[in-house]
Order: C-alpha cells, then structure tokens, then sequence
C-alpha cells in the first residue's frame, strides 16, 4: 500500500509495508542517510528523527504511524536552534568517532526549540536516551549549553 510522508517540508510516496520501519523508508527508500541505525531497539539514539518538532526514534516507529506527520531528518534541519547546534557542535569539536552525533543533533535541537534556556537536569533527560560510545557527553553538554548561550545573544528564544 502506497504511504505519503511529508519529510523535511516534501511531501514522498512510498509504496512499501506499513509496519517497517520509518527509518529504513527514510534511509533506504528516500536516501536520507544521515540518520543512523544503532541498535533496533529506540535505545541508543541513533536514528533519532523529529516527529511534529518531538525527537522520536525511527528505528521501531511503523511507516503507516508517520502518515499526517511532519518529519524533519538531519538533512532538513534548518531552525535558528538547529544553527545555533550544528555552530556549536563545530566550534566545540564535540563529536569523536561521529557516528551518534546525528541523534545527538537532532535530541539537542528539539530540546532547544522547546526550552532556550535548559538547566544541566533538563539537558540530561532530553539527552538520556543518546548513546555516545565514545564518552563525549562533557562536549555534547558544553555544546548544548554554548548553543542555548548563542540563541539568547542572537534574540532566538525558542
């Protein structure tokens, strides 16, 4: 059965299975490859999508769960929180190995598009479900915390 998903602002026909995955529709089918597969399981973050501005986990959404939904990938990122992140990120050098840091991006913006000013208690749970194998938690927050710093000099409350 044909599903239509409207990622990053377009709209995409898929003639696939309801029940798979959004992730492999959205990395497989549509080519959008920056969101990662990690573990299958919602656990570690890796394929971490936003569903209507909600950071949600691909990996175990159904495709037919997605229709009427607007889905923003890591290549459709582009709100002043997301800049303001991805800024950060850079200057900070927070990824390592990088695989993770699609999820960590896309986490750390929706919380920022939600609360422009997080406390470290507010940063750990929006963070909680992020794996990073290579232990750069201490940049991801210091990257979340120059970001937030960096909407408030430019004006951009959430």
């Amino acid at each position: 059965m044909p599903y239509t998903l409207t990622i990053n602002g377009q709209q995409h026909e898929l003639d696939v299975d309801g029940d798979m995955p959004l992730l492999w529709a959205v990395r497989d089918h549509l080519k959008f490859t920056g969101t990662k597969f990690g573990c299958g399981m919602a656990q570690c973050g890796a394929c971490t999508l936003h569903i209507d501005g909600v950071a949600t986990r691909s990996c175990v959404l159904p495709v037919a769960d997605a229709v009427d939904k607007n889905i923003t990938t890591i290549e459709g990122l582009a709100s002043p929180a997301a800049q303001a992140v991805q800024s950060a990120w850079v200057e900070l050098q927070v990824p390592q190995c990088g695989y993770c840091q699609s999820g960590q991006v896309m986490s750390a913006t929706a919380l920022l598009e939600q609360n422009n000013a997080p406390s470290d208690a507010d940063i750990d749970a929006a963070m909680s479900g992020n794996i990073c194998r290579c232990g750069t938690y201490p940049r991801i927050k210091a990257g979340i915390k120059m970001a937030a710093s960096q909407m408030k000099n430019a004006g951009g409350a959430a």
